[in-house]
């Protein structure tokens, strides 16, 4: 039984390698597509909802200031609390770049129990222009990433533009697994998007009209749901519009200080993954290749064979750590990392299975079965 169970994850891991070396040549088919070029370029308002004076935060504020993009540019900042430290780096970005058009909506609002779409709901108001770009604090981007959106936008038949997005790690072994993570979750996705596996929306991006946004039923529509990125990018698709993921990689800065906020972190994306396609993500078990191989090896007993595949699966983890950092034009990554990388993963994908509390900046909250949250 033992040695049955043992070849079953073993061919599960191998077949997981392959699909990594799949994932990797549709990252490189990536790096070499042509963005679309914009033919005019509308007034766009940027919505940046903040929580907090998170490392990073100034420098990300910054490149979105820095932008090579010649129609006009309004950028409204929110925050729910008065205190927010945040307020200061907002203060401080308008004093020393005056030429800007940028707003701060401030205050608390009780529009359902997710703390980034009331923030949202709160900033609406404050738009002035028919293009909305959406995207969390923790980003930072190019300066010609509003050109690249604004193609992307007027492509036929696109609702709304998302964008990939990579780890940056904020100075300590914590925020380090954390890039990893990312930027080893950045192959899979774009495999998926590029086979019509899944057309995933993400925090790091979500620009539309005005219009559409009012069409899907605004803010309000997704004030309760967890994976409200997700959700979004859903209702576009549900208008009979598709998402365009233009070819760049934007920076998320990782800010994880200790084990504790990373396993938190990442079992919240990790369930809000399962809320939203359970079947995929029940799945994705053959990606964790390194300890599928490893268990298996020890059910077989460390035979020959078993440790000639757990060799090869090793061989292509270590493969596809040099083929990322390459894309990512990275140097010095720690490949010693990337088996307690692979550890803490599988561990918060087996968590994300009996989870029913997720903890998000501070705040704990309870899962119902279609995925809404309620403070606890």
């Amino acid at each position: 039984m033992m040695m049955a169970a043992g070849w079953i994850l073993m061919a599960m891991a191998l077949c997981g390698a392959l699909y990594v070396i799949v994932s990797l040549r549709a990252l490189q088919k990536l790096a070499h597509e042509t963005p679309a070029s914009a033919s005019h370029f509308p007034a766009v308002t940027l919505l940046k909802p903040l929580h907090g004076a998170e490392s990073g935060l100034r420098e990300n504020l910054e490149s979105f200031c820095a932008q090579d993009y010649p129609g006009a540019v309004q950028i409204v900042f929110g925050v729910q609390d008065e205190a927010d430290p945040a307020i200061a780096v907002v203060e401080d970005l308008k004093a020393r770049t005056p030429r800007f058009d940028i707003a701060l909506a401030v205050g608390a609002r009780e529009d359902g129990s997710n703390p980034k779409i009331a923030n949202l709901i709160g900033m609406f108001p404050h738009a002035k222009h028919d293009v909305l770009v959406l995207s969390d604090s923790d980003i930072g981007v190019a300066p010609d990433y509003l050109r690249k959106i604004v193609g992307a936008l007027e492509e036929p038949g696109i609702g709304a533009v998302t964008c990939y997005y990579r780890g940056r790690a904020r100075g300590n072994v914590w925020s380090r697994l954390a890039a990893m993570g990312i930027d080893r979750f950045l192959p899979n996705v774009v495999c998926a998007v590029s086979f019509r596996l899944a057309a995933p929306c993400f925090g790091s991006t979500i620009a539309l009209k005005r219009s559409l946004l009012a069409d899907i039923g605004g803010f309000e529509k997704f004030r309760n749901d967890l994976a409200d990125d997700y959700e979004i990018g859903r209702s576009v698709r549900g208008a009979g519009l598709k998402l365009a993921y233009p070819p760049m990689v934007l920076s998320h800065s990782c800010n994880e200080q200790n084990f504790r906020e990373l396993f938190r972190h990442e079992l919240r994306w990790s369930r809000t993954i399962r809320g939203i396609d359970p079947l995929g993500h029940a799945g994705s078990l053959v990606t964790y290749i390194l300890p599928l191989g490893l268990v298996a090896a020890l059910l077989l007993g460390g035979s020959g064979p078993a440790l000639v595949a757990l060799g090869a699966i090793v061989a292509v983890r270590i493969y596809e750590e040099r083929r990322i950092d390459r894309f990512l034009g990275r140097t010095g990554s720690s490949i010693w990392l990337f088996p307690l990388r692979d550890m803490l993963f599988f561990a918060v994908f087996v968590g994300s299975f009996f989870v029913k509390q997720v903890d998000w900046r501070g705040s704990r909250y309870r899962l119902s079965g279609s995925g809404e949250l309620a403070r606890e």
